[in-house]
């Protein structure tokens, strides 16, 4: 195995991760909590007014219902930032679409917590570590131990994963209240630059956060119906014998990697010549793409998936390559191919903010969308880095310069740590070799790496 070096970062872990997890622990008076959350802020900033959440269903009202700071998307990016105005006595809400599907049963909307709580960094983190102990039983002979052939459970382990991220919605939920910010549950239309309607019931605020998170893109073939996306991943009511993953990002990697591990037989297609083309060093794509045939997956490169057909009698899926060749009898088939903003209904045409080709939100390092009083944080952002705690942080930078007045604060898009839940894992921070020879020339610039085996692996 191999493993990459990654710098540490030197960066102060800020001490609103500390309010964070007091909250999360246990609950605690307001005033207290109040003095919690202050400690995270800028110094000087004071919080002053009431705090009263409160949770409601979206209901009409003759004159839209004004706020301070109004923020739409319950994810992590939002409910960092709407919590943050609250402590500093600003009248905030929160409106959340909710955990709500299509007429096909596919997700519109995770709930609380986003993308990241609901279908992806901690639910994924969950199954990567149910294959861990798999792993775990492959190596275990090495050392002595005898742990037999461990056998899945597909079924309980979901249960017991989707229990955990309900608990996590509830922690949301109350974290909000404990702040005072009144959360409604809907979609949000924009009537105007700074107010949106919501089943009828309007909304406003002098300051308006956009930070609607992003969904799987689904490709445009026949068949496609019948392919899940990483969020359907989470769906699977028992686990694929046989499952096709296309993509080559990271997310398609974790997951192939994962259904592997677990003891599934994975056929892994990518467009290009490998996995992680974009955004990693040379040693890492070059470790990874080695890796990932050496595990047992297929790796496929050079390839589309052109077309999707399903067995009626079977219910059995066979997937066409653009190279002529088919892969039959899949249990799934799971598209990883990106990712789009989920923007679309929003009515931004009734804001003047600019879209780029994806239908992200043209933002400045600000988050300033150039509409007075209209922000956008996250996937939903030209901000880039589609990382939940890149959006919690530039959530809390926007209400520390909105309303604690620190001016110039702002959240450094540079030099953030990435890792990656691989077979082996990948863990990364900074330039890229490619990107620092760009930046400073091949002269101001050397290389080091190393490749070695870990001791875990010492004896097995």
């Amino acid at each position: 195995r191999a493993l990459r070096y990654a710098a540490p970062s030197t960066a102060r872990r800020p001490v609103s991760v500390f309010a964070d997890h007091c909250f999360r622990r246990s609950p605690v008076p307001l005033p207290m909590a109040r003095r919690i959350l202050r400690l995270g802020a800028p110094i000087g900033a004071l919080a002053t007014g009431a705090l009263a959440g409160a949770s409601r269903k979206a209901s009409s009202a003759a004159a839209p219902e004004h706020f301070d700071f109004l923020v739409i998307g319950g994810g992590s990016g939002g409910v960092a930032s709407a919590r943050r105005a609250a402590m500093y006595g600003k009248r905030v809400a929160i409106i959340e679409r909710g955990p709500d599907r299509d007429q096909h049963g596919q997700r519109r909307g995770g709930g609380y917590g986003g993308t990241c709580v609901n279908v992806g960094c901690v639910p994924k983190k969950l199954m990567y570590t149910a294959a861990a102990h798999f792993e775990a039983a492959e190596t275990a002979p090495g050392y002595g131990v005898e742990m037999g052939k461990p056998r899945l459970d597909w079924g309980a382990l979901a249960a017991k994963r989707d229990a955990y991220v309900a608990r996590l919605n509830g922690i949301y939920t109350r974290n909000l209240d404990n702040a005072g910010v009144t959360h409604v549950e809907g979609l949000a239309r924009f009537v105007a630059p700074r107010e949106v309607e919501v089943a009828g019931a309007r909304y406003s605020a002098d300051h308006v956060l956009i930070a609607v998170g992003g969904r799987p893109a689904t490709p445009p073939i026949p068949g496609a119906e019948y392919c899940i996306s990483s969020d359907g991943f989470f769906d699977l009511k028992a686990q694929p014998e046989k499952a096709l993953v296309v993509g080559a990002g990271y997310i398609a990697v974790e997951l192939a990697g994962i259904l592997q591990a677990l003891g599934s037989s994975v056929s892994l297609a990518v467009r290009g010549a490998g996995v992680l083309r974009h955004g990693f060093d040379p040693l890492v794509q070059e470790i990874i793409n080695a890796e990932i045939p050496r595990s047992g997956t297929q790796l496929l490169t050079n390839t589309q998936v052109v077309a999707v057909e399903k067995d009626a009698a079977s219910g059995k899926l066979t997937a066409r390559l653009a190279s002529g060749e088919r892969l039959t009898s899949l249990d799934c088939v799971l598209m990883a191919i990106g990712r789009t903003p989920v923007t679309a209904e929003l009515g931004l045409e009734a804001t003047g903010v600019q879209l780029d080709g994806k239908g992200r939100v043209v933002v400045d390092e600000k988050q300033e969308t150039g509409v007075s009083g209209l922000y956008c944080l996250g996937d939903a952002s030209t901000s880039g880095f589609e990382l939940t705690p890149v959006a919690i942080a530039a959530g809390r930078r926007l209400a520390d310069r909105i309303f604690g007045g620190a001016a110039d604060a702002k959240f450094e898009y540079a030099n953030i740590a990435t890792v990656v839940f691989s077979h082996p894992t990948i863990g990364t921070i900074g330039l890229t070799e490619p990107q620092a020879r760009e930046a400073y020339g091949d002269a101001n610039v050397k290389a080091y790496k190393s490749v070695f085996k870990p001791m875990h692996f010492a004896l097995c």
